[in-house]
């Protein structure tokens, strides 16, 4: 079943980075961020890890991979960290958000609000701690 995600995460962030004009010698690149994220957190989840937390590392192990990829093929981190995370994006969240407020369900759709908010706070911040560690290499 893991594999079958993965393969599939694959395949759907090379759909998105040929959206995003990602060029085409880049695009396996991008796909093997965006199946290695989701693996990662696939595989913390299987652990007992909570969400937050395995979003936290994905999203970290998504954003050292785009840097060294970027460093590697000397292009942007962005042709890579953008196809790359969208797989750990809760879309499902903010859904769950809209729906409950429609259907005047207000505490579940503000549990929601606050889950939401965490995974993508944990996304925001891997990514600046990232970020700021390759920043702290290149200085020296």
């Amino acid at each position: 079943m893991i594999l079958i995600q993965v393969i599939g995460t694959f395949a759907a962030v090379i759909s998105v980075a040929i959206t995003l004009g990602v060029p085409k010698k880049f695009l396996g690149y991008a796909g093997l961020v965006g199946a290695v994220g989701w693996l990662v957190y696939l595989l913390l989840a299987a652990a007992g890890a909570s969400t937050v937390a395995g979003m936290f590392l994905a999203a970290l192990v998504v954003a050292m991979i785009s840097h060294i990829f970027a460093r590697l093929k000397k292009t942007p981190v962005t042709l890579f960290l953008i196809a790359g995370i969208l797989p750990l994006v809760p879309g499902v969240g903010m859904y769950r958000i809209v729906y409950n407020l429609i259907t005047n369900n207000n505490s579940l759709a503000g549990y929601y609000f606050s889950e939401t908010m965490q995974l993508a706070g944990m996304i925001a911040l891997a990514i600046f701690i990232m970020d700021t560690i390759f920043r702290i290499f290149q200085r020296n």
